[in-house]
């Protein structure tokens, strides 16, 4: 048997795999969490007209200070009819468009007006609370880069610059099966022996949260016709993710049944606890994870794994995992042989977080790992991790 892979080797094969998608054009409104496939930049000048920073009134900071008419009203979106006059001032509202002749707005709270008049007590800068044309950006200058992950900050300078449409690379589409003939659906009565079905709704909700368009086969018995139509179907998608049947078991089939249909695999078995039976092949531009069965495993092995590739695939320059750094609020023992990833709980101690590992550490306990929010790196190696000391970790949403 092949020596494991470490958890940084087996990530950099399945990365090295993950092409991004063909690009697609998305509805602005329908853009958050995809990646931008192109450059794009802004249609028009930001702001594309001189406006108000402010409201207040519109002069001309050589009238001031003194006594002056207000001679209009403009509220944003409603521009002055003419020009300002010498001595003249105009009210304007905050994004208000500045008439012509006007070099400067005086806030509302720095005057006093009576009437249809503006006492304005002190001078005022030329170019006070005005936003000049293209202030922000300029039209035809780049707006956002090709690889940018769309959040609310981007969806809103696009729609300010005028992009109803961009080109982002195609959501993957994924296939989950779920295999043993042990498992049955939420809801359904248990037999002796057979238990819910929980890997399935785990990893459709995991790889829809990625940005994935989910399909779900399932669960699926230990029966070698069953397997290969479910396999021959999902081969067809984008990514094929199957839970259970990877191990050396006599009902364990999916690697051969996955070989036998022309799927090569790469490598099966990453020196990670839980998750040390992954398995990862390829058929043309499918890529293939057969996770083990044991939900936390399988947990695992979709963070380090199989989400860096889904976001790779939509183009995402940094696809993870991200980890982050605490204090452990606990001692840790590490594993002689294998890195692990203990789940734990994120509590806060002043300004930092601490990681709180939670009880019941095996790999089926998935009950006790809904109580965590992070999954703590324990390298491999003698001895352990102190209470007090820094330790690497990934955030569970």
């Amino acid at each position: 048997m092949p020596p494991l892979l470490s958890i940084e080797e087996a990530l950099a094969r399945v990365l090295a795999r993950a092409r991004p998608l063909e690009p697609e054009p998305v509805p602005l409104a329908e853009a958050a969490g995809r990646v931008l496939a192109q450059d794009v930049a802004s249609l028009i000048d930001l702001p594309p007209f001189p406006s108000s920073a402010m409201d207040g009134f519109a002069i001309r900071a050589a009238d001031v200070p003194g006594e002056l008419p207000i001679v209009f009203r403009i509220a944003a979106g409603l521009p002055a009819e003419r020009p300002l006059e010498a001595g003249e001032a105009m009210e304007i509202s905050t994004g208000g468009t500045v008439p012509e002749g006007a070099d400067a707005v005086v806030p509302i709270e720095n005057v006093v007006a009576i009437d249809n008049r503006v006492h304005v007590p002190e001078a005022v800068a030329t170019g006070a609370h005005i936003r000049p044309i293209g202030g922000d950006v300029r039209a035809g200058d780049a707006l956002l880069a090709a690889g940018t992950v769309l959040g609310a900050a981007q969806v809103g300078a696009l729609a300010a610059a005028g992009i109803a449409e961009v080109s982002c690379a195609r959501r993957p589409r994924v296939v989950v099966l779920s295999t043993g003939t042990e498992l049955r659906p939420p809801g359904e009565p248990l037999d002796p022996g057979q238990i819910y079905e929980s890997n399935g709704p785990m990893l459709v909700a995991a790889f829809e949260a990625a940005g994935a368009r989910v399909d779900r086969i399932g669960p699926v018995a230990d029966d070698e016709e069953e397997h290969r139509r479910a396999l021959e179907w999902g081969l067809e998608a984008d990514v094929l993710v199957s839970s259970g049947g990877v191990s050396v078991g006599p009902h364990d089939l999916v690697r051969r049944i996955l070989a036998e249909l022309g799927a090569e695999e790469d490598f099966w078995g990453v020196a990670v606890r839980p998750g040390k039976p992954i398995a990862f092949a390829t058929r043309g531009s499918t890529l293939v994870f057969g996770l083990p069965g044991n939900p936390v495993s399988a947990l695992v092995a979709v963070e380090l794994f199989v989400r860096p590739v889904l976001r790779a695939l939509q183009g995402d320059p940094s696809p993870g995992p991200v980890y982050e750094t605490a204090r452990l609020a606990a001692s840790v023992r590490r594993n002689a042989t294998r890195d692990e990833l203990v789940r734990a709980r994120r509590a806060r101690d002043g300004d930092e977080f601490v990681l709180d590992p939670v009880t019941g550490q095996e790999s089926h306990m998935i009950a006790r790992a809904a109580g965590a929010d992070a999954l703590v790196l324990v390298p491999a190696g003698e001895g352990e991790l102190a209470a007090g000391e820094a330790a690497r970790y990934l955030r569970l949403s």
